[in-house]
């Protein structure tokens, strides 16, 4: 098998340390590996596969040799390394949001839209993670009948906030048992014990910025710039895995039955969906994992037309909703000969 070279910007962070582990747990075939990360991180080395590599500074024009660049990085970081990447001859699946509406930039969800991968000029966009793991549960229903309107919200982990927001949380959990102060840095308010209805700032409407992805992104995934999809985002002190509940209208009538049958078989998907035996998806379950789980799947009694569902899913939003989607796209270019 043909192996590649391959580099992860913002190897340090969260999403970049596990963009490492799912490229060795998915002995995707790498020739050689380097990782790029800030220069405070530049001498120190991390492992891959038993051997040690050393960390390089981020910056312009080093970035040679390299078929498949994963990138990690904040938008500011991404729109001034990412260019030269690919100046330099490699293809760079992103995870920052600095690209994702671009119109000549596929953004992809391997599930969803493969085909879209055919059309990259040098740059893949990965979705936001609340969108990825929405569109997986939501895709094969899709299929079977268009999506017109979706009501969402969405239960994100403290991690969809980085290290920091473990950090936090940790921190609240163990002052306030203690009977001590502590400082809020990551999060605008408390988050131990306290939900937090906003990610992102507002616009004029009053919709925050990560509620506006799940719509913008979803519309250009799906292929449907008519999509209509209303958003609320809460952040919840939980530490891994998004959970989102979904009450979707459909183009055509459609039965539970119906939907657990489609769903049973989709890909990337785990239908745990049988509530009178209390089992049903919880972020605790989909930890750590690449499947989308959904479950509490039952008809909207308020849709009087028989076109309407609503769902529960959980995903964790490190891995598929980042790290291990983007590994995908990597996965996707070489077998499609693109690399």
């Amino acid at each position: 098998m043909k192996k590649y070279n391959v580099g992860i910007l913002g190897a340090t962070g969260a999403v970049g340390r596990e963009m490492l582990k799912v490229l060795e747990e998915r002995k995707f075939p790498v020739e050689n590996i380097r990782l790029f990360a800030s220069k405070r991180s530049a001498g120190k080395k991390m492992l891959f596969k038993g051997k040690e590599y050393e960390i390089e500074e981020a910056k312009k024009g080093i970035y040679t040799g390299i078929d498949i660049l994963l990138g990690a990085v904040e938008n500011e970081q991404a729109k001034e390394f990412i260019p030269s990447a690919i100046e330099n001859g490699a293809v760079v699946i992103d995870n920052s949001s600095a690209y994702r509406m671009a119109d000549d930039v596929p953004l992809i969800v391997p599930e969803v839209n493969p085909e879209a991968v055919e059309n990259h000029k040098g740059l893949i966009a990965n979705p936001n993670c609340a969108t990825i793991i929405g569109l997986v549960a939501v895709n094969e229903l899709n299929k079977y009948s268009e999506i017109e309107r979706m009501i969402v919200s969405t239960y994100q982990a403290v991690s969809g906030a980085g290290s920091g927001g473990i950090t936090e949380l940790d921190a609240e959990i163990k002052a306030i048992a203690e009977g001590k102060n502590f400082v809020m840095e990551t999060f605008p308010y408390q988050i131990a014990y306290n939900l937090i209805p906003q990610i992102g700032g507002f616009d004029e409407k009053g919709y925050s910025s990560e509620e506006m992805k799940f719509q913008k992104e979803g519309r250009k995934i799906l292929g449907n710039p008519k999509l209509k999809v209303n958003c609320t985002c809460i952040r919840v002190p939980v530490y891994r895995s998004h959970s989102e509940s979904i009450t979707i209208e459909f183009k055509d009538k459609i039965d539970a039955a119906k939907a657990r049958e489609i769903l049973s078989k989709a890909d990337g998907v785990k239908l745990v969906d049988d509530p009178y035996n209390k089992k049903y998806p919880m972020p605790l379950d989909t930890s750590d994992q690449d499947l989308v789980y959904v479950g509490r799947i039952r008809e909207d009694i308020t849709n009087d037309e028989g076109k309407g569902l609503t769902l529960w899913c959980c995903g964790d939003q490190v891995r598929k909703g980042a790290a291990t989607n983007a590994v995908q796209i990597g996965e996707l270019l070489i077998k499609k000969g693109m690399i």
